[in-house]
């Protein structure tokens, strides 16, 4: 094990033992992150939702279903590959508002993002999973997530934004068939590279 994988190490023990906001969260804390120093692939989502929370297992419901076939890799590999980072905007589950699950929660992107990013030196791509991540991983003047992700090869290869994998999204997928027609081959098969 080399030092940056120890430093990663401990930082993952840092962020798992993480109690910032345990006061705004109605489950309480439980951070789901899924993270290796080997990682090429990050996927940057939103939050946790319920029923991550209670697996602890990141997109383990039918957005994770979609997520895998947009990528077009199994659970298996999308949970045992070294090479795929899942670190999400928000580490715990939020609460669900009146419209869905409440946004993340703004300490741990402030807190922890930076110093675990700076830790995966070898990322060659990131999918910044809706508005939230895009936001982060692509500053600039702000754009719907329909216009950031139409304009998806201005950050190609390293970013591509896409929208939330949510069976709520699907009439935005049927609104959209250039997504899945231009964008997801070019996806998979980015990532049949990076994890090859």
């Amino acid at each position: 094990m080399t030092p940056a994988d120890t430093n990663l190490k401990d930082l993952l023990t840092e962020i798992r033992a993480c109690s910032l906001c345990a006061a705004e969260l109605p489950c309480g804390p439980r951070p789901v992150v899924q993270v290796s120093g080997e990682a090429r692939l990050l996927i940057a989502g939103q939050a946790p939702g319920r029923r991550v929370h209670e697996t602890g297992l990141p997109f383990n419901d039918p957005s994770g279903d979609r997520l895998r076939s947009w990528l077009g890799i199994g659970r298996d590999q999308f949970y045992d590959d070294p090479r795929i980072a899942i670190v999400p905007m928000g580490f715990c589950y939020p609460g669900t508002g009146k419209s869905g699950d409440l946004p993340p929660r703004p300490e741990c992107a402030d807190t922890w993002r930076q110093l675990l990013l700076a830790r995966l030196p070898q990322l060659e791509l990131t999918l910044a999973i809706g508005q939230y991540a895009q936001r982060w991983h692509l500053p600039g003047p702000s754009q719907a997530v329909t216009e950031r992700v139409r304009h998806w090869q201005s950050h190609w290869p390293s970013i591509l934004p896409l929208p939330h994998p949510s069976p709520r999204n699907n009439l935005w997928l049927r609104r959209n068939p250039w997504f899945e027609a231009e964008v997801l081959p070019v996806l998979r098969e980015r990532v049949t590279l990076l994890l090859a």
